[in-house]
């Protein structure tokens, strides 16, 4: 018996989750079951790039957290069905092996980042988002129930206008910069100091940096906007967010939201026309998970 529902929203950076008690599902067969929302919880990244083990566990951290919010005692795995929206799940085999360690939930559904930000973002309605975080994607649904998605090929040969987009941009321009290739800077001064103050330190910090590296410098970036090297990389970041917007949706006449840690924070630096009509959304990417769940149990009811 299905007690609780779980939605995960988990990406390079970090790892949400809401967490839930599920209402009696109806007696008509195609009845969506409901819920009511208890809890959150957070946990460090779970992006299947980082590691099927690390992923798994950071979801556990997470659920742990939110239960304890809840003032509950968390329950085996049997009683709680999840749905989680994780970076990393175009890749098959990685999703495979996630779903392959699943520890005992009855009810399993796995999905992009990007579909439970869209069912978030809308309350499942049709409609576009540009999710920028660690990474970035856009996805549309469509009246006709058709999915698409542009963007979202993962760092570093594609995530555009993202937060390790930016990072690497900036950090390329710290490498210039201490060649004496680029006069210095007010951003360059602060990527140096954040990655140990000198030339050989910035080269050890390289040596390490992962995805999530690399985002932890975008807002450095932006606390720089006034200076002309940051403020060139947020516009470039601003027309690759209205890329993909015009990519998902060319007409301009669905609801588009801009999603993500750094959807609000680009806003400023997106070109006028799409920045008129981009809404805040009304639900976040677990939010999305939970939905994404409860429909599916809608039609595939646990015994």
């Amino acid at each position: 018996m299905i007690d609780f529902l779980i939605g995960v929203d988990g990406g390079g950076t970090g790892t949400r989750v809401r967490l839930a008690h599920a209402a009696p599902r109806s007696n008509q067969p195609a009845a969506p079951r409901g819920y009511t929302e208890l809890a959150q919880g957070s946990a460090g990244p779970s992006g299947l790039g980082l590691g099927i083990a690390n992923a798994w566990a950071a979801v556990g951290g997470a659920i742990a957290q939110a239960f304890d919010a809840a003032g509950l005692e968390r329950p085996g795995p049997e009683r709680t069905a999840i749905g989680l929206g994780l970076a990393g799940v175009h890749n098959k085999q990685w999703a495979q092996a996630f779903t392959a360690a699943n520890p005992g939930y009855p009810a399993l559904v796995l999905e992009t980042d990007a579909f439970t930000t869209l069912m978030g973002a809308h309350g499942g309605r049709p409609g576009a988002i540009v999710a920028i975080g660690t990474g970035s994607v856009g996805e549309v649904l469509l009246p006709d129930g058709t999915r698409r998605e542009v963007g979202g090929w993962g760092f570093p040969a594609g995530d555009e206008a993202g937060g390790a987009w930016i990072g690497l941009r900036a950090i390329n321009h710290v490498q210039q910069v201490l060649d004496g290739r680029q006069p210095r800077s007010s951003l360059a001064d602060a990527v140096v100091h954040a990655c140990g103050g000198h030339r050989d330190m910035v080269q050890a910090w390289l040596g390490g940096a992962t995805q999530t590296g690399y985002a932890s410098l975008a807002p450095l970036v932006l606390r720089h906007a006034d200076d002309p090297v940051a403020a060139a990389i947020l516009r470039d970041a601003g027309r690759e967010a209205a890329a993909i917007a015009r990519a998902l949706d060319p007409q301009g006449t669905l609801p588009l939201a801009l999603c993500g840690g750094l959807g609000l924070a680009l806003r400023p630096w997106l070109p006028p026309e799409l920045a008129a009509r981009a809404a805040p959304p009304e639900g976040d990417s677990a939010a999305g998970a939970l939905c994404v769940i409860a429909r599916y149990l809608a039609y595939h009811p646990v015994q």
